[in-house]
C-alpha cells in the first residue's frame, strides 16, 4: 500500500523546572519555550505508500506539549489536522473518512475534535482506543479503507491529554472489568506485586527476566536509554534535548528493580495527524516525488499463549511483536538485513532490548551483544529511533503510532538532517499497546513506476521462449477467472524474460487491473505503467510458475529481480499455474 505523509511535528514544552515522566518527575529538564510565551516549531515531512492495488498517501502533522497545560484536545488535533492538510495542499472537504485515536477520552472525543478542527462534513469519524498503539490502529484503519477501495482520501488523527506523573493502570470506570485483569494476574503470580506504579513494574521484570535468561546487565538497558536521550539532542522538536551521561541515567530515581527514571518516557499531551489518499489521488495531486510505500503493515493481538508461558516478557508483548515481524518479512521477502532504519516502542529501556530479538534484529539472548557493538546507532548496523524515541522525545499515547510514521518518512525522504541516517531506504515501525496489540510496519522509499509496452510486439519471435508457455496459459486462465483475478490483483506487470534462446530477451504485460485482464507481449510503440517489472530468465520463469521454484527462494537468490512496488508483486501468487498432467 502507498501512503502520502506529510507529517508536521512540533514538540513543544513549557516546564518551568522540570519534566514529568511516567514513573514521576525528572530534574533538571531542558526549556524548550519561554515561561508564559509559546513558540511551535515546525517540520514540515512527507511519507507516502499504499496498496497493492492503489497508491495511498499520508500527509500528517504533529503537536507535543507538557502534560496538564492549557490547551485542551480539540486544540492539539486542531494543529496537527490543520497543519497536515495544508501541507498535502487539501481540503477538509477531499476527506471521505476519518480514523481517530486516543486512550483518555470519552467515546466521542474524535468527532469533537475534527469538528473543532475541521468542520461538519457528515464524513464517518471512527473512535479507536488501543491503548499506547491508537496511533498506529488509527493509521492501520485508515489505510485499509484506501486499500478496500472503498475511499479515495481518508484521515489518520490520535491526540492524548495527559495526567502528570506516572502512566498507572488506573481504571477510569470501576464498574468495568479491568481489561488488563488477566495480565496482572499473572504476573502476580509470578512476581507479586511492589509499592511501585504497575506498568513499569511490568516493562520492569520484563528486564528482569530477560537478564535472568541471558545476563543482561543493568548497563545494557541504560545504554538504551543513554542512546535515545543522545539521538533527541540532535532533535529540534522533543521535549527533553539533555545527552546525560551513562552514570546520570544508572543513578537517576530508582523506579522498580533496576529501572531508572531516565529509562522511563515522559507523559505529554498531543496529537498526530495523516491524510491518506489512493493512488489515482495522489497522481491527480502530482505527489510521487515525496512518496515512500508502505510494503506491509500487521497488528497482532494476544493469543493464550501470552498467559500460558507465565512470561513477563510475553505480558508486555514479545510474541506479539515476534508474530507481527514475522509475517511481515514474510509477506514482503525482506529480512532484517534489508532495513537502515528503526522506530521501535521504547516505552521503558527493557522493552527495547527485548523488541530487538522479537524483531528479529538479533537471535534471542544476543541483543545486550547488539547493544555493546553499538548495532543500534550511528555507524552500526541500525540507527534504532533516531528520534530519540518515546523516551526522548514523550509519549502522548495516542499519537506516538504517527510521530514514529513521522520520523521513518523524514528519513527515508532524507529530510533528517543532523539526525539523518546514511542510505536510509527500508524503515521498520513497531508500536505496541498492552491489553493487547501491537502494530509493525515496514516503509520503502517509493521508486518511480517503470514505463512498459503495452501493444503486440514483432521485434522477437516469442515462440521460441519456454515462457511462451506460461503467458499462454494465464490467457486461458484469464478467460475463465479474469474478473475475479483483476478484483484480487489489482495491478500490471511487465514481465522481462531473459536467457532466451541464443541470449534473446523478450517483455510481457500482464494486465490484472483492468476489465478481464490481459496479456501482450512489448513492442517500442505505445507505452503505459506497469506496477512492477519482473526480471527472470526464460528457463526459471515456468519452475516459479508452476510451483516448481519457491519465489522467495528465488529471489534471495537473484533468480528473481522485482522492480517498482514490491508489495505487488505478493499478489503474483494468484497467477500460479497448475502443472500439466502426463499423458498416455
Amino acid at each position: 500500500m502507498h501512503l502520502q505523509v506529510n507529517l508536521k511535528l512540533s514538540y513543544i514544552s513549557s516546564w518551568p523546572s522540570h519534566l514529568h515522566s511516567h514513573c514521576g518527575r525528572l530534574s533538571k529538564s531542558v526549556l524548550l519555550i519561554r515561561a508564559g510565551h509559546w513558540m511551535p516549531v515546525h517540520l514540515p515531512n512527507s511519507l507516502l505508500g499504499g496498496p497493492v492495488v492503489g497508491r495511498n498517501w499520508d500527509y500528517a502533522g504533529m503537536y507535543f506539549v507538557k502534560p496538564g497545560g492549557p490547551r485542551d484536545y480539540p486544540d492539539l488535533a486542531k494543529e496537527a489536522a490543520e497543519t497536515a492538510l495544508a501541507d498535502a495542499k487539501l481540503r477538509y472537504s477531499d476527506v471521505q473518512q476519518a480514523y481517530v485515536g486516543y486512550v483518555y477520552g470519552n467515546s466521542t472525543c474524535g468527532q469533537r475534535a475534527i469538528y473543532h478542527s475541521l468542520g461538519m462534513t457528515g464524513i464517518p469519524i471512527f473512535n479507536v482506543n488501543n491503548n499506547c498503539s491508537s496511533g498506529s490502529t488509527a493509521l492501520f484503519g485508515a489505510r485499509q479503507v484506501i486499500e478496500g477501495g472503498l475511499a479515495d482520501c481518508v484521515l489518520a488523527l490520535g491526540f492524548e491529554k495527559m495526567e502528570s506523573g506516572p502512566l498507572s493502570n488506573k481504571n477510569q470506570f470501576p464498574l468495568h472489568t479491568n481489561p488488563l485483569d488477566h495480565h496482572l494476574e499473572v504476573m502476580g503470580d509470578i512476581y507479586g506485586f511492589d509499592v511501585a506504579p504497575i506498568v513499569p513494574q511490568m516493562f520492569s521484570h520484563a528486564g528482569r527476566e530477560h537478564s535472568q535468561r541471558y545476563g543482561t546487565k543493568p548497563e545494557h538497558f541504560a545504554k538504551i536509554a543513554w542512546k535515545n536521550h543522545k539521538h533527541a539532542s540532535n532533535n529540534p522538536l522533543v521535549l527533553n534535548h539533555r545527552h546525560y551521561s551513562l552514570q546520570e541515567i544508572l543513578d537517576s530515581k530508582p523506579i522498580h528493580g533496576d529501572l531508572t527514571v531516565l529509562q522511563c518516557c515522559p507523559s505529554s499531551d498531543g496529537a498526530a495527524a495523516a491524510v491518506l489518499v489512493s493512488e489515482e489521488f495522489m497522481r491527480r495531486h502530482s505527489l510521487e516525488d515525496r512518496a515512500v510505500e508502505i510494503l506491509v503493515q500487521e497488528m497482532v493481538t494476544d493469543t493464550p499463549e501470552t498467559f500460558s508461558t507465565r512470561s513477563a516478557m510475553d505480558l508486555v508483548g514479545y510474541k506479539l511483536t515476534e508474530e507481527a515481524a514475522r509475517r511481515c518479512f514474510r509477506r514482503t521477502g525482506l529480512s532484517p538485513v534489508d532495513v537502515q532504519v528503526v522506530e521501535l516502542h521504547d516505552c521503558f529501556s527493557p522493552n527495547e532490548l527485548i523488541s530487538y530479538e522479537a524483531l528479529g534484529l538479533c537471535p534471542p539472548g544476543q541483543a545486550a551483544t547488539l547493544v555493546d557493538k553499538g548495532d543500534n546507532t550511528y555507524g552500526g548496523r541500525w540507527v534504532v529511533n533516531p528520534s530519540g524515541g518515546l523516551i526522548g522525545k514523550g509519549h502522548p499515547l495516542g499519537a506516538t503510532g504517527l510521530a514514529q510514521c513521522a520520523e521513518l518518512s523524514t528519513q527515508l525522504r532524507g529530510e533528517a538532517g543532523s539526525r539523518q541516517v546514511k542510505d536510509a531506504n527500508v524503515a521498520l515501525q513497531h508500536n505496541i499497546g498492552l491489553g493487547g496489540a501491537v502494530v509493525v510496519t515496514i516503509y520503502q522509499k517509493y521508486k518511480q513506476q517503470p514505463q512498459v509496452v503495452m501493444s503486440p510486439s514483432n521485434d522477437v519471435n516469442t515462440e521460441e521462449f519456454k515462457s511462451t508457455a506460461v503467458f499462454d496459459s494465464i490467457k486461458e486462465k484469464l478467460k475463465q477467472e479474469g474478473k475475479q483475478l483483476v478484483g484480487k490483483v489489482g495491478a500490471v506487470f511487465a514481465f522481462h524474460v531473459t536467457n532466451g534462446p541464443g541470449g534473446k530477451e523478450s517483455r510481457w504485460v500482464v494486465d490484472l487491473k483492468n476489465g478481464s485482464g490481459s496479456v501482450d507481449p512489448v513492442s517500442n510503440d505505445k507505452r503505459s505503467s506497469a506496477d512492477c517489472t519482473i526480471i527472470v530468465a526464460d528457463s526459471d520463469l515456468p519452475e516459479i510458475l508452476m510451483g516448481k521454484m519457491n519465489p522467495q527462494v528465488a529471489f534471495m537468490k537473484g533468480k528473481l529481480k522485482i522492480e517498482g512496488k514490491m508489495a505487488a508483486a505478493f499478489k503474483l501468487q494468484h497467477l500460479r499455474l497448475r502443472t500439466p498432467k502426463a499423458r498416455l
